[in-house]
């Protein structure tokens, strides 16, 4: 498992393993724990978005591991539910000096899409560590 280069509380707490950081690609694995369901026993859709938002945002920062990057939009389509262990995929598709377009899907453990995103990102300075409250957080 690799480093994702910055502190993602978050991430961290959902438990996103980073297994590619390279190329303007990603990947990433996740296996929702009860608590990050839904209703119905599937993972819930703001976890399947935060996943596909972190796939697009390493992809946008494998060739720049010095930049940050925060989250200008995403769209994400939702296709079947989500359940067991998933793969992040995650590919930056074109960049400019200040701006990256990225895509990304997450595919079950028998490799069906569940979902699909598109976003745009900021490169911003990386976050310092234990900057607190204030500053500009990184995905």
């Amino acid at each position: 498992m690799l480093d994702f280069g910055a502190d993602i509380p978050f991430v961290k707490e959902l438990g996103f393993a980073l297994h590619r950081m390279h190329g303007g690609e990603s990947e990433l694995r996740y296996v929702a724990r009860p608590e990050h369901t839904n209703s119905y026993g599937v993972m819930h859709g703001g976890a399947v978005m935060t996943l596909l938002d972190v796939a697009m945002a390493t992809a946008a920062r494998s060739d720049t591991p010095d930049m940050g990057v925060v989250t200008i939009e995403m769209k994400s389509s939702f296709m079947r539910p989500a359940r067991g262990p998933m793969v992040a995929r995650g590919r930056l598709i074109q960049r400019t000096r200040s701006i990256a377009f990225a895509e990304a899907w997450v595919h079950d453990a028998e490799g069906r899409l569940c979902s699909q995103s598109t976003g745009t990102f900021k490169y911003v300075p990386k976050a310092q560590p234990g900057a607190g409250q204030g500053s500009i957080s990184t995905d």
